[in-house]
């Protein structure tokens, strides 16, 4: 399927939108408007609880206005728990951010780190500014593994199902961040989410003229701006709009380098006639990183957070652990020079979720998007060109038809390019007490995915920190690459459920059933592969059920089933790497893997009046077929990593959250997670030619504390307002078998600022300050890669194993972030 053919879908239903807006006279014009107000405000079809369909925005029925308090920045003071609660009727676990506690944030916080205090949500970060990304896990799977969405469209990597929250959206923009621990809704575009759900939504543009604007500067050198500008209704049509830029840098707190991004933002909306919605949201982002090096237990003992590393690796002495720094200053054939490791990435998301109501019953839902990125993750090597091997020849290279004699030292960034168009499409007849649904979800995507050597200067800096000139060319005619693949992901997801609501509504019933079927085919252009040619389609059946009872006004219980599923990542389907005679390239192919499997069970009560909002969940959780990349040795002491299924897993255990409506200007808030995760398979081993089973069933798994507790406090009297955070997250295993792990910790923040009066345009001037890890905690808050065992082992053979030592990210230190803002 050619690219081509989908844009015109985006234009036509834009062009729909635009046919819609019918010129009224002056007269006329502010009763139309009202009255389209009114309408959006009182849907036919109010929200009901269910879990069928929820992923697009007009799924969420949130009104265009209210009667609400508005502090400035959306924040209305009267949200429970501080804007850490949203009052739901949902049968399954779903906690939510709003723009009440959003609003008070360091506004460059990206959307993992603002649901940090969320139950089960175990948030790392590397700088003050969530710049460089950071990670999640909840309920022992990662983000890899969970279904990330902004505006009803997948925003994970098609390919290995990464996520990259500091490219999504600016938290200015972001009026919702809600998280579902244990499942996805039947209609939510993942094929790679066998964990929960995140998903996000942009505020509306405004109905009259204005915007917001921020300035920010902090530790570290941090700088931010931020400006949007709303259209209101541009002339006497229900179309509205806003435009947004921002712009930050900060210098890297620990060791050298920094990070720049450029991002922008927009927003169109038409309402019209009885609950008829078409927007559009385009979010663009430029970005470069530096990367922080990642560390060793034996590294994090010895040097910390310091970089007291000699310079260059030749400069340590013997027994210290490796070298984890990367230096200031460039060192001739030392590829750990921070300028060799950049992380440029340019990338467009575009979304079109529309709500068009044919009848009085009969409802479409539409959200055509469009993904694109392009950028890389940079890295060195010093290669001799003389002798390059390339699959099993060994060949000369050059660069604009030049040889350098000897090893020199190249550029050699792994580079992803995504095209990725899609749409999710759905039918809602509504009779009475019965709601059904059927719907229908497509996606092609392509990604290219290769590794050039391009140069370096005399300095050590890339000629081309892209990779994507002077590439260097071998003998034989072909670029040198240390992988170079395509894959086209085909996805076909037909869904059906049906909510039957019961006893004038206390009682409703959802069951539901969407069938997955994903094609990726692949092309690996590296010589001497083992299959240069791959097509491997997952089929998977995903069936859900639910129900919830409304005891009285205030109390509910609900039950849930649903089994969700992740196909195995892109890379398991090629070799790549370094190629060794008679053993093959040292990242091997396994293509035979099936999808892991995840079906989870919650029953849960809530409790909701006008001053509190509490919640219990209580969830079993079993996992199948659990994809897991190993290192393997052979009987030559040969080395290649593989991915293999690690069998089973399964958890128990619950999430509770309370918040309350301001009491004397207070609102508290807190959650608790308690998770008993465990292995439930022995997972293979190998120490050079030895291969063994340990003993990993019954073991913790790793990245899966037994406790989380979030405590969030805030004062807000509409002039001052202070808040505090706090979080707990208890030890995290790094191996399966339990060998190591990283301790425990507390995390602290502040926020606190004061509203000053209006004055000429500016609406809600508000000075802020935000401080972050206020006691300057040091400590490890991810595991980069989990290994079977970090220290010397017995397998259930008896043979000896030797353990692989697992590398962690250092959590960013105490920060101070000022801000001043106001709308206008």
């Amino acid at each position: 399927m050619s690219l081509h053919r989908h844009p015109p879908l985006l234009l036509c239903l834009l062009s729909s939108a635009i046919c819609t807006l019918t010129p009224v006279t002056a007269d006329a014009a502010s009763d139309k408007i009202s009255s389209s107000k009114k309408k959006i405000s009182q849907s036919a079809d109010p929200a009901r609880p269910t879990m069928l369909g929820a992923s697009a925005p007009t799924d969420e029925h949130i009104t265009v206005s209210g009667h609400t308090h508005n502090l400035g920045n959306g924040d209305t003071g009267r949200a429970f728990g501080g804007g850490l609660m949203t009052p739901t009727d949902a049968p399954k676990s779903v906690s939510a951010v709003t723009r009440d506690y959003i609003a008070k944030q360091n506004p460059a916080l990206n959307p993992m780190q603002l649901i940090q205090l969320l139950p089960g949500a175990n948030v790392s970060d590397t700088d003050p500014l969530g710049m460089t990304g950071g990670h999640i896990s909840v309920r022992g799977l990662t983000e890899s593994q969970m279904g990330f969405s902004l505006e009803g469209f997948p925003i994970n990597d098609i390919g290995n199902f990464a996520v990259y929250p500091q490219e999504i959206v600016d938290s200015e923009n972001l009026k919702t961040v809600r998280l579902a621990q244990g499942s996805a809704d039947l209609d939510s575009p993942h094929i790679g989410a066998s964990g929960g759900v995140v998903d996000m939504y942009m505020i509306d543009p405004k109905t009259k003229t204005g915007g917001h604007a921020s300035l920010t500067y902090g530790s570290y050198n941090s700088t931010r701006g931020f400006a949007r500008f709303d259209t209101g209704y541009i002339g006497n049509t229900n179309l509205r709009a806003y435009f947004s830029y921002s712009q930050s840098r900060q210098d890297h707190w620990r060791g050298p380098g920094w990070d720049g991004k450029r991002h922008a933002e927009m927003k169109v909306v038409n309402d019209w006639g009885h609950g008829n919605r078409i927007s559009l949201a385009i979010v663009g982002n430029s970005q470069t990183n530096y990367s922080y090096p990642n560390v060793s237990m034996a590294s994090w003992k010895k040097w910390g957070t310091g970089f007291t590393n000699p310079v260059g690796s030749s400069g340590l002495k013997a027994g210290d652990p490796p070298n984890t720094v990367y230096e200031k200053h460039y060192v001739p054939g030392d590829s750990n020079y921070y300028k060799l490791r950049p992380g440029p990435f340019n990338n467009i998301y575009a979304s079109m979720p529309s709500t068009f109501r044919l009848t009085d019953r009969l409802t479409l839902t539409e959200t055509p998007y469009f993904w694109y990125g392009y950028g890389n993750g940079g890295g060195a090597y010093s290669t001799n060109m003389s002798a390059i091997s390339w699959g099993g020849q060994t060949l000369s290279g050059s660069i604009n038809g030049q040889t350098a004699p000897g090893k020199v030292m190249l550029f050699n960034p792994s580079v992803t390019e995504t095209y990725r168009p899609g749409s999710v499409t759905k039918l809602t007849l509504s009779t009475g007490i019965n709601r059904l649904m059927i719907g229908y979800w497509f996606e092609y995507a392509k990604q290219r995915q290769s590794a050039p050597y391009s140069p370096v200067g005399n300095d050590g800096t890339p000629i081309n920190i892209w990779g994507d000139t002077n590439r260097l060319i071998l003998s034989n005619g072909d670029m040198y690459q240390y992988r170079n693949t395509l894959t086209q992901t085909q996805v076909h997801t037909p869904f059906i459920g049906d909510s039957l609501s019961l006893l004038n509504g206390k009682l409703t019933i959802d069951a539901g059933f969407r069938y997955a079927i994903v094609t990726r085919r692949g092309t690996n252009d590296l010589p001497d592969v083992s299959q240069k040619y791959i097509s491997q389609t997952y089929r998977q059946s995903l069936p859900t059920a639910a129900i919830r009872y409304k005891i009285n006004d205030h109390n509910q219980i609900f039950a849930s089933v649903s089994t969700s599923f992740r196909t195995p990542q892109n890379y398991a389907l090629y070799d790549a790497g370094t190629y060794t005679a008679g053993a093959g390239y040292s990242t091997k192919a396994n293509p035979d893997q099936r999808p892991e499997v995840s079906i989870s069970e919650e029953a849960g009560w809530r409790y909701q009046d006008d001053l509190i909002s509490s919640s219990l969940t209580y969830f079993h959780y079993n996992f199948t077929n659990r994809l897991f990349q190993q290192t393997q040795v052979n009987e030559n002491g040969q080395i290649w990593a593989t991915n293999i299924n690690a069998g089973g897993q399964h958890s128990d255990g619950f999430d509770a959250e309370i918040g309350t409506r301001p009491m004397h200007h207070i609102r508290p808030y807190l959650s608790v997670e308690y998770l008993h995760a465990i292995t439930d398979s022995n997972l293979p081993a190998s120490s050079g030619s030895v291969t063994d089973y340990m003993h990993t069933k019954g073991k913790h798994t790793p990245q899966s504390p037994s406790w989380q507790v979030g405590f969030g406090l805030q004062y807000d009297d509409g002039a001052r307002f202070i808040g505090f955070d706090l979080k707990y997250v208890a030890r995290q295993y790094a191996t399966f078998m339990n060998d190591q792990h990283i301790p425990g910790y507390v995390r602290m923040n502040i926020n606190m600022g004061y509203r000053l009066p209006k004055f000429g345009i500016f609406k809600s001037p508000t000075i802020q300050l935000n401080l972050q890890n206020l006691s300057d905690q040091h400590y490890l808050n991810w595991i980069n890669s989990p290994q079977v065992n970090a220290t010397t082992q017995k397998g259930i053979f008896g043979n000896t194993i030797a353990g692989t030592s697992p590398n962690y990210t250092i959590a960013s230190p105490f920060a101070a972030i000022a801000t001043i803002s106001s709308d206008f």
